[in-house]
């Protein structure tokens, strides 16, 4: 189950469970699309993976069994933030923003 952080780790800016502007990489490193798109340029500065956009979980369960949806499974809230420096950021995102995702 994703953890469904609540911010951007980088500028702090919320992104609450329903957010269409939340991205994340394959470990769940979260960003808003902004920062993606104009800091990252889609190079996890973790990873160094791309982003895809952060799925929304249901509000409510549609099943019995397991209890499902936020009203059980509620979004975390624990901000994290970039142990990244820009210039480091910087420097990745140089060298792997040009090569595929899949290549990577």
């Amino acid at each position: 189950m994703l953890e469904l952080r609540p911010n951007c780790e980088w500028c702090d800016k919320d992104l609450p469970p329903d957010s269409n502007q939340a991205r994340i990489c394959s470990y769940e490193c979260t960003y808003c699309a902004d920062c993606v798109a104009h800091v990252l340029h889609n190079v996890c500065p973790t990873c160094g993976g791309g982003f895809v956009a952060r799925p929304i979980r249901p509000k409510n369960a549609y099943h019995d069994q397991p209890k499902l949806g936020l009203a059980n499974q509620p979004a975390s809230v624990v901000r994290k933030h970039s142990r990244w420096t820009r210039d480091q950021v910087d420097a990745l995102s140089r060298k792997l923003r040009d090569v595929a995702e899949k290549d990577r």
